[in-house]
C-alpha cells in the first residue's frame, strides 16, 4: 500500500514536470539570435577582432614600451618598459575565444571558411578568408611561437576541446602554402564579400597584391632560420606583385561616432587608457619615449611634428595647448622613474590632431613596408628589377606621405621628404649591416603605432634598430627585451597534455625571455 500511494504521489509529479518540459526546449531559444552562420558578418568581425584585439595591452603597453616608442613612470603598467606584468600579453590568446563581443575570431574566420567551401560560386569569398586567416595566424604564431592551428576552432564541429600545438614551422610552411592556393583560386568573375570586407571591398585584384605582400612578409621572416625556403617566398611574391601604389595599401575606415566600436581603436584606447586630459598625470604614466623622439630631432624627421605634441599651458594654467614645435619636443627615458616626475608635464605625448583622432584610418599593410622589405631582397640579391637604394627611397616617401591619410596635421611637404632624404640618404657605399640597420631603423618609424606587432618581429629577426635594453630592479627578464608573449595560464589548466608538450619543444620555459623558431 506504501508503494502503491508512493506511485500516486510521483505520478501526478511526473506529469507535471513532463508538461513544464513540454516546449521548454523551444522557449529557451533566443528568438533574436542567427542560427545559421551569416559569413558576410563573421568576416566583418574577424577583421575588426584580428586588428583590434588586446591593443592596449600588447602593442602599447608591452611592445610599444619595450621598442621604445613609448614610456611610462608607473610600474603596473610597465610590461614593456621595465619588464614588469607579463599578463598584458596574455590577452592576445584571446584571438582563439572569450568574449564574443570582443575576441574569438579563430572562430568566425574557421566558421566563414567553413560555410564558403563547399560552393563553387564563393570561391572568392574563401580565398579572401583563407588569406585573412593566414594574417591572424602569423600575428599570434609570430607572439607565442608553437600554437594550436591545424585543431584549431574546431570545438563546435569536431567537439575538440583540447587542440594540439603545431611546431611554428609547420605553421609557416602551411600559412605559405595557404595564401598560394588562395590567389591561384581567385575569379574575377565570382561573387566577393562587397562591402562586408572592410579592407578592399571586395576587390579580388588588391586581394591578390595584399596576399603577395603577406607572402613576402612571411618569407623575408626566414632569412636566420632557412634562407633557402626564404628566398624561394621572396621571390615568388615579387613575381607575383606585391603592393607598390598607395592606391592598394590595406586600410580600414573608422569614424567617429557615438558609438566605442566605430571609432579607431587605436585613438580610442590611448585616449581611455592614458591621454585622457591634457596637462598633469596621465592615468598609465605613459609619455613619448627619449628614443624615439631624439631620433627623429636628431635626423631632423619632419613626422616629428605630425606625431608628437607638448602641452604648453596658457598664463593662468587653467587651459593647454598641443604645440608640435621642434625644439619643445622631449622623449621621456624608458624605466627612469617610479613616482612622477617634476617635469612630466614637459615631455611628448601623441598628437592629437592626427595619433588620437577617433575618425583616423589603420594602416594594415603599408605601402612602406613592402617597400622596405623589396629592399632587403634587393640586397640579398633576391630582387634585381630595381636596387635597394630606390626602394628605401620610395618607402620613406610613402611613409610619410602616409599620414596625409590622417587629415591636415599629417601633411608632410615634398620639400620636406626631400630634405630628409638629402640628409638621411641609403648608405649605398656603405656595409650590408649598415644597409640592413638603414632598412630596419625605417621599419621601425614607417610602422609606429599602425603596426607594432611587426616592428616586434622585424627587431627579433635583424637587431634592428639597435635599442639598449633597460634593467629595472625586480624585473622579469634580467634586463633583457622581452621577445615572446606568454601563453595564459588557462593553457596549463584546460589544454596541460599538449600545452606541456609545446612547452618542452620551446626551451622547457613560458617566460617573456622565451624565443619563437625563426627568430636567432
Amino acid at each position: 500500500m506504501k508503494k502503491y500511494l508512493k506511485l500516486l504521489y510521483l505520478a501526478p509529479m511526473a506529469f507535471f514536470i513532463a508538461s513544464c518540459d513540454n516546449g521548454f526546449e523551444e522557449m529557451n531559444v533566443n528568438p533574436n539570435a542567427s542560427t545559421e552562420v551569416v559569413p558576410g558578418f563573421l568576416f566583418t568581425r574577424a577583421q575588426l577582432t584580428t586588428v583590434a584585439n588586446n591593443y592596449t595591452g600588447a602593442a602599447y603597453l608591452t611592445i610599444g614600451q619595450s621598442m621604445q616608442h613609448f614610456a611610462t613612470y608607473k610600474e603596473v603598467p610597465a610590461a614593456g618598459d621595465k619588464y614588469f606584468n607579463y599578463g598584458y600579453s596574455n590577452g592576445s590568446w584571446a584571438l582563439y575565444g572569450g568574449d564574443p563581443a570582443s575576441a574569438g575570431a579563430v572562430i568566425d574566420v574557421e566558421q566563414v571558411i567553413g560555410a564558403v567551401k563547399t560552393a563553387p560560386e564563393n570561391v572568392n569569398k574563401l580565398s579572401v578568408a583563407r588569406i585573412w586567416r593566414a594574417y591572424l595566424y602569423h600575428r599570434l604564431t609570430d607572439l607565442y611561437g608553437d600554437i594550436p592551428y591545424s585543431e584549431a576552432g574546431k570545438a563546435l564541429t569536431d567537439k575538440n576541446f583540447t587542440p594540439k600545438y603545431d611546431t611554428q614551422q609547420s605553421i609557416y610552411a602551411d600559412l605559405l602554402k595557404e595564401i598560394e592556393e588562395s590567389i591561384a583560386a581567385f575569379d574575377a568573375s565570382k561573387a566577393t564579400f562587397g562591402n562586408s570586407d572592410l579592407i578592399y571591398g571586395g576587390d579580388v585584384t588588391k586581394w591578390k597584391k595584399f596576399g603577395y605582400s603577406m607572402m613576402l612578409r612571411l618569407g623575408m621572416r626566414l632569412t636566420e632560420i632557412d634562407p633557402a625556403m626564404a628566398e624561394t617566398w621572396v621571390k615568388k611574391a615579387i613575381a607575383g606583385g606585391v603592393i607598390t601604389s598607395d592606391s592598394d595599401m590595406a586600410t580600414i575606415a573608422y569614424v567617429d561616432g557615438s558609438i566605442t566600436a566605430s571609432r579607431n581603436f587605436i585613438a580610442s584606447g590611448l585616449m581611455s587608457t592614458d591621454y585622457v586630459n591634457p596637462g598633469g598625470d596621465n592615468v598609465e604614466g605613459g609619455k613619448l619615449a627619449k628614443t624615439l623622439i631624439d631620433h627623429l630631432k636628431n635626423t631632423k624627421d619632419p613626422r616629428l611634428n605630425v606625431i608628437s605634441i607638448v602641452w604648453v599651458p596658457s598664463a593662468d594654467g587653467k587651459s593647454f595647448t598641443a604645440d608640435t614645435t621642434t625644439a619643445l619636443q622631449k622623449g621621456m627615458q624608458n624605466a627612469a622613474f617610479n613616482s612622477l616626475p617634476g617635469d612630466f608635464n614637459t615631455f611628448s605625448e601623441p598628437n592629437p590632431a592626427t595619433i588620437l583622432k577617433y575618425n583616423a584610418p589603420l594602416l594594415v599593410f603599408t605601402t612602406a613596408e613592402a617597400h622596405l622589405l623589396l629592399a632587403e631582397a634587393a640586397l640579398r640579391g633576391w630582387y634585381s628589377g630595381t636596387t635597394a637604394e630606390a626602394e628605401y627611397t620610395a618607402a620613406v616617401t610613402s611613409a610619410m606621405k602616409q599620414w596625409t591619410l590622417f587629415g591636415n596635421a599629417g601633411i608632410i611637404s615634398d620639400a620636406k621628404i626631400a630634405a630628409y632624404l638629402k640628409d638621411n640618404a641609403f648608405k649605398t657605399a656603405g656595409t650590408l649591416a649598415e644597409k640592413m640597420e638603414q632598412i630596419g631603423t625605417q621599419k621601425w618609424l614607417s610602422l609606429f603605432l599602425e603596426d607594432e606587432y611587426e616592428i616586434f618581429s622585424n627587431w627579433r629577426r635583424t637587431g634592428y634598430p639597435k635599442l639598449t635594453p633597460t634593467n629595472y630592479p625586480g624585473n622579469l627578464t634580467g634586463g633583457k627585451i622581452p621577445t615572446r608573449f606568454v601563453i595564459p595560464d588557462s593553457e596549463e589548466n584546460y589544454n596541460k597534455a599538449n600545452f606541456y608538450e609545446a612547452r618542452t619543444r620551446q626551451g622547457g620555459t613560458n617566460t617573456l625571455s622565451s624565443v619563437v623558431w625563426w627568430d636567432k
